[in-house]
């Protein structure tokens, strides 16, 4: 189950957004006492992911109504499944449909997109991850429809750990200098993490201590050479327009990770409908 403080604070703010000063369409034309019964459905095969989420939706709203999940998150579904039954004062249920089938179907488009992309890679060691390029204000909740479909999770915000990336570099003068005063200005034992764009660059990561190296923008060919010249001595990471590659045969690199902003900034909603029964 995903349900924290942070979470909640997510929910309540997407309800007030939606409500406004209050649901017009809703309280003009739904009978006071009227009770309904409703299916969330699978419109196309997909990883499910978020019910905890919408199952908060409509007990803020709500408390009498009743959200009872027919799977769980992870798991994956056919087309025309039930992904979950609710019920109670239809008015409530009417109001919290959209903000709970919009967090249900972006969190279940991600774990959809992140199995398939962790399904390219099976048999290997390497791992998909994800990146900070979330939608503002969701990443705690898109992070983990990230690990929901099968993929591990890179910095969660700036304090999570170092990443000097090429920027980084430029201000410094160099990698050797960047992750030099990282070792002595970062907390101790805080990973340190360099971009790298090309074979030089590699060397200088190495040398200077980085604890991963994220190979930025390369071929297959110059990765593998980077892995090897790495030799174990660091984590690697491959990154740079990931989504549209072949994931197999980057992973056959031997690097460690796949980075791919893709998963959360970019990705398709599953399509979900709810469909009510009024009684």
């Amino acid at each position: 189950m995903l349900y924290n403080i942070t979470t909640d604070h997510i929910i309540r703010q997407a309800l007030q957004e939606d409500i406004g000063m209050g649901d017009m369409t809703t309280n003009s034309v739904v009978p006071f006492g009227k009770q309904a019964n409703g299916r969330f459905m699978a419109k196309e095969k997909g990883v499910i992911c978020g019910l905890s989420v919408v199952r908060r939706v409509f007990a803020l709203l709500e408390p009498e109504i009743r959200f009872s999940p027919v799977c769980r998150d992870g798991d994956t579904v056919e087309r025309g499944k039930v992904v979950a039954e609710v019920s109670g004062p239809a008015a409530a249920i009417l109001t919290g449909e959209r903000v709970a089938l919009n967090f249900l179907q972006r969190l279940s488009g991600i774990a959809t997109r992140t199995a398939s992309f962790a399904s390219m890679v099976a048999g290997t060691t390497t791992v998909i991850t994800d990146t900070r390029k979330t939608t503002p204000g969701l990443r705690i909740l898109e992070k983990y429809a990230v690990k929901t479909g099968g993929g591990t999770n890179h910095r969660m915000n700036l304090s999570d750990g170092i990443l000097i990336k090429d920027n980084h570099i430029k201000v410094c003068g160099g990698i050797t200098a960047a992750v030099e005063s990282a070792k002595i200005h970062a907390p101790r034992n805080m990973t340190i993490e360099v971009e790298v764009e090309s074979i030089e660059q590699v060397e200088e990561a190495v040398q200077s201590g980085a604890d991963i190296i994220m190979l930025d923008n390369m071929d297959n060919e110059t990765m593998a050479e980077a892995v090897k010249i790495i030799n174990g001595r660091a984590q690697t990471e491959a990154s740079g327009n990931m989504s549209g590659k072949d994931l197999l045969a980057v992973a056959r690199t031997g690097v460690d990770m796949i980075s791919i902003g893709g998963l959360t900034h970019s990705v398709r909603a599953l399509d979900i409908s709810l469909n009510l029964l009024f009684r």
